[in-house]
């Protein structure tokens, strides 16, 4: 009977049961240019303004309960955009770690980096190290930024390491399972996503946690990074609640 009264519970501030909360949203923040373009601003203004649509959202999960986001924040294709704007951008992430730091801690959020150090400016990498030693000993959400990421470039690395065991004699090939991939990704000891998020009204997973996000539920909005706010990402979780999640199976009613 507990059990039964426990799944009805509703979430006090989303009405909805408790056990439909994703345990892990994943956002692909989009739009940042085109919000700039539509207000005669530049591309960086829409960087910038998209820092505080950042601080909205994760604030928002920590506070209703969330146990991991993970948001895209630059992939290992962005590197092909302009140099003037990637420049701007790392300094934005340098400033972003440090100005944030006290909401982390104020929301006893983990900050974790899932992606590849290099290429990033070192600057960059040493503020990341910073507030991940900083934000280690807390014990609610975790808040995964996907720095110079990409789906392939990291299953690419848990496979490397894998053929690494492999060569040394640890594991034989039929010992390979998905756990064992999962173990060896960059977001290893988590749960996979529930819930991916676009931003902008785009249809793409762009190279995204394309491991994790097999069975994700995925729900798109034309609103541009900037404008995302928390009742957005209450709407979008309540969206969420309503799916059935079958995992290749039938509906059990």
């Amino acid at each position: 009977m507990a059990e039964t009264a426990a799944s009805n519970e509703l979430h006090p501030m989303l009405n909805i049961p408790q056990e439909k909360l994703p345990k892990h949203i994943a956002i692909i923040m989009d739009g940042n240019g085109r919000w700039a373009q539509a207000r005669g601003l530049t591309r960086a203004d829409g960087h910038r303004e998209g820092c505080h649509a950042v601080r909205k959202a994760v604030t928002e999960a920590a506070k209703l309960g969330i146990k991991c986001v993970t948001l895209y924040s630059f992939s290992t294709e962005n590197w092909n955009r302009p140099q003037e704007e990637i420049d701007i951008l790392m300094k934005l992430y340098q400033q972003y770690l440090i100005a944030e730091r006290p909401t982390i801690m104020d929301n006893n959020i983990r900050l974790r980096h899932i992606g590849m150090e290099d290429r990033l400016p070192q600057f960059v990498i040493d503020e990341l190290k910073k507030t991940e030693e900083m934000s280690a000993g807390n014990k609610g959400m975790h808040l995964c930024l996907a720095l110079n990421y990409s789906g392939r470039s990291e299953l690419t690395c848990a496979m490397k390491a894998i053929a690494r065991k492999i060569k040394n004699g640890e594991i034989t090939p039929d010992e390979i399972t998905e756990e064992m991939i999962s173990d060896h990704n960059f977001t290893a000891g988590l749960p996979d996503p529930d819930l991916i998020v676009r931003t902008s009204g785009e249809y793409r997973i762009s190279n995204f946690l394309i491991w994790q996000g097999a069975y994700a539920e995925i729900v798109v909005t034309d609103t541009h990074w900037p404008d995302y706010d928390e009742t957005l990402l209450r709407e979008n979780i309540q969206a969420y609640a309503k799916r059935k999640r079958r995992y290749g199976g039938l509906d059990s009613d």
